[in-house]
């Protein structure tokens, strides 16, 4: 009987050591997940601004959201690539535009944030099947120029290969860069064929059937990012201040607009 006993108390002692692992995640429960490479974390709200506060993209506003409603409803739809000057929304309106299509039909679709190299083909395996839509989101991507393996993968993802993403899934990247790969002048130097190296590196870019452009943000765009911010959470400023603000920023963008608006907030002691 001791014998025994002791033998139970090893197992508990093992068990409690290599607990059971986690129940497979619910991927039609939640409005979001970011996957790690080899599991994903739900998460409970997507946190996303109004669409109707977001000015200065109007055009691109329009292409991402119809191209997600699309997805949503489980028509063809495109993967995107979201590219130019940095804090101009491109996040901020993906997320924006899966949250317009989960409002307008519940559970529908589904954004997951992944990193380029986090066993996206494994990701793939997993949304493969389920009765649901799914915008993967990469953010802020780059490849390095002699990264020939990490696009090359994109790639193939994207269309063509064996590993592709599955009919219910779309693509959805923002880059600082249009052709996603660093290029440099001497490509053109080639005295073979000065096109190849840059065909090959846009070829990536070419690979997404929606790409949308933002760029450098004028005055007016600014102005009118903030006043859509401050109407929508009920602030006054000024434009003057608000113009002093992005010079000592060193720029204007819708990022810095935001920032100036949360500035705001604080002086008005609000929370936003």
């Amino acid at each position: 009987m001791a014998v025994e006993r002791l033998l139970e108390r090893i197992a508990d002692a093992l068990d409690r050591m290599a607990p059971s692992p986690p129940p497979p995640i619910d991927w039609c429960a939640h409005p979001a997940y970011v996957w790690d490479g080899a599991k994903a974390r739900p998460v409970a709200v997507l946190e996303a601004p109004p669409l109707d506060v977001m000015r200065g993209i109007d055009k691109q506003k329009a292409a991402v959201v119809e191209n997600v409603r699309r997805l949503a409803q489980g028509h063809a739809a495109h993967d995107m690539l979201l590219w130019g000057s940095r804090g101009m929304g491109k996040s901020a309106l993906l997320r924006a535009a899966v949250r317009a299509a989960q409002e307008a039909a519940p559970g529908s679709v589904a954004l997951v944030q992944a990193a380029p190299d986090a066993g996206l083909t494994h990701l793939f395996a997993e949304l493969r099947g389920v009765g649901r839509q799914f915008l993967v989101f990469i953010d802020d991507l780059g490849f390095d120029s002699g990264d020939t393996e990490g696009s090359r993968k994109l790639r193939s993802w994207l269309e063509g290969g064996v590993e592709a993403r599955p009919a219910n899934v779309r693509l959805a990247v923002t880059s600082n860069r249009r052709a996603i790969v660093e290029r440099h002048a001497a490509e053109q130097d080639d005295p073979i064929n000065p096109r190849d190296v840059v065909d090959d590196k846009l070829a990536l870019a070419d690979r997404f059937g929606l790409s949308l452009g933002f760029h450098a943000c004028s005055q007016d765009d600014y102005l009118a990012i903030i006043a859509g911010y401050a109407a929508h959470l009920d602030l006054a400023w000024n434009e003057g201040d608000a113009l002093e603000w992005c010079k000592r920023r060193g720029g204007r963008s819708g990022r810095v607009a935001w920032q100036y608006v949360n500035e705001l907030a604080g002086r008005a002691g609000r929370a936003i």
